[in-house]
């Protein structure tokens, strides 16, 4: 069902819900309990991929609705953030993380957080977060807020998911690995419970993210039809 904007409310909805609720200990535990960890896994991914792909169809077949215009300043400070984002994005994928899918869970807790997770335990989520608030910022139409918004809605309810998760499952090593970090960007290094160098980032995770920015900002107009800097 696409064409409308009730579809694409519709099937965002159901993205952004359907990842809270099987994420949550009271549904998830009871599913794997009975299917097993990876079989669960499975239908989770299958789960998220349909719903995408719908979310991706609804959102290019809806009709265009203005809801506002974006000023120059807000386009400007769109461009701004999107470095940010891409290299959280980076840095996240490129550094050990005890929330991530692949990881050693117990074996990177007992290391302690390094490099970006020293500014926040959910990188990656904040990548995501930056991303959609720079492009509210820059799109002003109803279905680019129903995309974006539920996006940065969905990354934020992840990662505070995320967190009760691990505190669960993994408890005092979990909440001794916590206090060296913070869920806010920053956080921990301002209230002094850790200290962080650009350089313990990586130059070099720094230097992809920046990267890919610079590629996403050619690729854009081809990928989806529209330039940045005249969006």
């Amino acid at each position: 069902m696409t064409g409308t904007i009730a579809a694409l409310a519709m099937a965002m909805a159901l993205f952004v819900s359907s990842h809270i609720a099987l994420a949550a200990p009271v549904i998830r535990k009871p599913l794997v309990a009975a299917v097993g960890a990876w079989p669960f896994r499975l239908a989770y991914s299958v789960v998220a991929l349909g719903l995408i792909f719908w979310v991706v169809a609804a959102y290019n077949a809806a009709p265009f609705v203005e809801v506002w215009w974006p000023p120059t300043a807000a386009r400007h400070m769109s461009l701004s953030l999107m470095p940010f984002a891409t290299t959280l994005v980076v840095c996240g994928l490129a550094t050990p993380n005890p929330t991530m899918i692949w990881s050693e869970g117990r074996a990177v807790l007992g290391a302690g957080p390094v490099g970006i997770i020293k500014v926040t335990r959910h990188p990656m989520m904040w990548g995501i977060t930056i991303w959609g608030v720079s492009h509210l910022l820059a799109r002003g139409d109803a279905a680019s807020m129903i995309l974006f918004g539920g996006m940065t809605v969905l990354a934020l309810a992840g990662a505070a998911a995320l967190d009760a998760k691990k505190q669960a499952t993994l408890g005092d090593a979990w909440d001794a690995f916590a206090a060296k970090t913070s869920f806010w960007p920053m956080a921990a290094v301002f209230a002094g419970r850790t200290r962080v160098t650009l350089g313990e980032i990586g130059w070099w995770r720094i230097a992809l993210g920046l990267a890919l920015y610079a590629a996403l900002l050619a690729i854009h107009p081809w990928l989806f039809g529209v330039s940045p800097f005249l969006a």
